[in-house]
């Protein structure tokens, strides 16, 4: 009769950080998502377009904004002194705009 032969199975080693096992838990908080109608997209779109300026207004300051950025990318002027013009002219043409809305 033959003998059963035994079977050893040889251990391998663990190649997943040297026999460490990181168990991870992974949330999920629920987070509210809205809902829009096309209605209200519309409504909330037609409230701020009526804060935009008139279109004659516009070409002028995008001509002025425009000026004053190709001379600070040419470098006749330092980026921040264009900046510190920009931001001065905006608040000074704002500040009149209101001005002339309450009179």
């Amino acid at each position: 009769m033959a003998k059963p032969t035994e079977t050893t199975q040889q251990e391998t080693p663990a190649r997943d950080g040297a026999g460490l096992h990181l168990h991870m838990r992974t949330l999920h908080p629920p987070v509210p998502i809205p809902y829009l109608t096309k209605e209200e997209v519309a409504n909330t779109a037609r409230a701020a377009t009526t804060q935009l300026p008139s279109k004659a207004a516009h070409a002028k300051d995008l001509a002025f904004y425009g000026g004053l950025g190709a001379l600070a990318v040419t470098g006749a002027l330092e980026w921040p002194v264009a900046l510190a013009i920009g931001g001065a002219t905006w608040l000074v043409r704002s500040g009149r705009k209101e001005k002339q809305d309450t009179d």
